[in-house]
């Protein structure tokens, strides 16, 4: 089996073009730059990672409660994030092929282990000199200074030139979460420590390295925010860090290709964060945040709106602001990362130079849970029947075209974990062979015993 750093990013990214799991944005019109579409089934991979969140996050925790804000918010609402005054990326353009990168970027690919996200902008600057960091495009070393560029999108809202008023496209889903806190305690009836969860879009008009999905300007968010009293919120940090770790592995990612890298350099409002990393092909990325961020966004939101957001202890009368233990999945980077995980090209005979191409994704995420395979297209109908039995309850596809071999690499190409071959004996003892994708073992299963045969094989 390939190691992750053994792994080729550019046959993982063809992988998705032909397959139907990811497109270049606008790709007939030549693409726009670090903007890519869900196919068929990369849409059906990233939904069922959703329902996995939704399941491990809001299903099964007691008093969590899932919000769908909209995109469009209160321009005030950024005002008091901060995000008005201090979003933003720490820019550099090279003088001589006029090309501009993110400082950090800059370093982090330079030296993994130098952190940029715990330098400040001016120490950033020192480090580039110091070391005479390249510019990747020409490889020159003679830099701008740093300036600082907002990262939020701008548009307006009014239908006249005198009326119109900036308005942004959200830069993360957490602002939506704080600002129904009380709306969501008071309907919900909610004593802490309760949860908020939102799955939705953020954009960031950022300088990307590319990466494929890894960092994009429109991308997917899973937040999680847990409200709670001061003085448990050290405890509700160290779980969600570890319960975030548990789901990864769940997902099938081994806890060898998964680690913490708590920040060095902590934001002005945080008293602690930390990121979960997966291994991809191109090295280390985040996949996760988990922060304390202890009351300050409420309190923030409190000042900005007017609003009293205080808790109302039942049992005590006491009033006082919550703390904020916030865990932040990039679903889009899950998505990759499972992708780059799952990926593998086996030899199955060396000396015929036979390799499959096969994606080992967990049966709760694979885009099709089977598939029927008629062996003649003489038995179409027959196998069409066990098809529909079975599409009633989950995703299943259906071939016919071209031989049983092929077919079954077709499959194992695209992550079906299991292969259904309708033959001529089906006819007689109603019953199909079950080829298993990663080991290739059959079985034959009678044709009333498939829905039970699955069922608990593909939850999660």
């Amino acid at each position: 089996m390939l190691k992750n750093e053994e792994k080729s990013m550019e046959k993982i990214v063809n992988l998705c073009k032909n397959r139907g799991f990811i497109f270049a944005g606008s790709d007939i019109y030549g693409g726009l730059a670090n903007t890519w579409d869900y196919g068929p089934l990369g849409s059906r991979l990233k939904n069922n990672v959703k329902d996995t969140w939704r399941k491990r996050f809001i299903q099964e925790r007691k008093s969590s409660y899932e919000v769908d804000a909209d995109i469009l918010m209160h321009p005030r609402v950024w005002e008091a994030s901060g995000h008005v005054a201090s979003f933003s990326d720490p820019l550099l353009d090279c003088k001589e092929c006029k090309m501009r990168f993110r400082a950090d970027n800059l370093i982090d690919e330079f030296n993994p282990d130098a952190h940029a996200d715990g330098m400040t902008k001016e120490e950033m600057f020192d480090y580039i000199k110091a070391n005479s960091i390249p510019c990747p495009h020409c490889g020159k070393h003679n830099f701008t200074d740093i300036r600082e560029f907002n990262l939020m999108f701008q548009t307006f809202r009014g239908v006249t030139n005198d009326s119109k008023n900036v308005i942004y496209l959200r830069p993360e889903n957490a602002q939506g979460e704080y600002v129904n806190y009380l709306n969501v305690q008071r309907t919900m009836r909610a004593k802490l420590p309760f949860s908020i969860g939102q799955i939705g879009k953020a954009f960031r008009n950022e300088i990307t390295p590319g990466n494929f999905t890894f960092r994009t300007i429109e991308f997917e968010q899973m937040e999680f925010q847990t409200f709670c009293r001061e003085g448990t919120d050290t405890e509700l940090y160290e779980y969600f860090k570890e319960y975030g770790k548990k789901y990864f592995e769940d997902l099938g990612i081994p806890a060898e290709h998964l680690r913490f890298h708590d920040h060095e350099k902590l934001a002005h409002y945080a008293k602690a964060a930390c990121d979960i990393e997966f291994l991809f092909p191109f090295g280390w990325g985040e996949i996760n945040g988990t922060h304390n961020r202890t009351d300050f966004d409420l309190k923030r939101h409190q000042e900005y709106s007017g609003k009293n957001l205080e808790y109302l202890d039942p049992e005590t009368n006491e009033k006082f602001i919550p703390y904020i233990i916030e865990s932040t999945y990039g679903l889009d980077r899950t998505v990759l990362a499972l992708l780059c995980e799952a990926y593998d090209e086996e030899v199955i005979d060396a000396e015929k130079n036979d390799t499959r191409v096969v994606l080992h994704l967990s049966p709760a995420v694979a885009p099709f849970k089977a598939a029927v395979l008629p062996l003649s297209k003489k038995l179409g109908e027959d196998a069409m029947k066990v098809y529909e039995k079975l599409s009633a309850k989950f995703m299943v596809d259906y071939d016919e075209t071209g031989s049983i071999g092929k077919r079954y690499r077709r499959e194992d190409e695209i992550g079906t974990p299991w292969c259904i071959t309708f033959d001529f004996e089906s006819l007689e003892d109603n019953c199909v062979t079950i080829r298993e994708r990663d080991s290739m073992v059959q079985v034959r299963v009678p044709i009333d015993s498939l829905e039970e045969y699955f069922a608990d094989k593909i939850s999660f």
